[in-house]
């Protein structure tokens, strides 16, 4: 089973986002994956209006989602986020989604993204203050 992070936002499955067989769409999984990342910066205390007042930008450059199960309409899913490792210019965010009730594992993915310089779109360091922040937030 995949490990639960510290931090996690509540995603409540709506009736447009699952299909013919009545289960979430697979691609509806990176919009829950995203919704977790905005989540967790947020929680960590530097989010993208941050990175923007810096001049700085993200670009997703990677995504990947296993499927472990189905999760349904009306069904609220756990998205379990954190960063998993920072590099010089990117980071990625890992995922577990679990749905709330029963606790089952229903998918687990990453996404890696890459800092940039928001007038050149050339990649740039991780800003040290995201570092601490994220450092700060996942050792209390």
């Amino acid at each position: 089973m995949a490990e639960k992070y510290r931090f996690y936002y509540p995603v409540k499955v709506r009736f447009v986002e699952t299909d013919a067989q009545g289960h979430v769409f697979f691609g509806h999984y990176l919009t829950y994956f995203d919704v977790g990342l905005t989540e967790y910066m947020h929680a960590v205390g530097f989010s993208y209006q941050d990175l923007l007042a810096m001049g700085l930008d993200m670009f997703y450059v990677a995504s990947d989602c296993q499927y472990q199960g189905r999760a349904y309409f009306d069904e609220v899913l756990h998205v379990h986020t954190r960063i998993g490792e920072i590099g010089n210019s990117s980071f990625t965010f890992q995922f577990a989604i679990y749905e709330k009730e029963s606790d089952r594992l229903v998918t687990t993915g990453q996404i890696v993204a890459v800092v940039v310089d928001a007038g050149t779109q050339k990649p740039v360091h991780v800003p040290e203050e995201l570092r601490r922040a994220v450092r700060g937030y996942e050792e209390k």
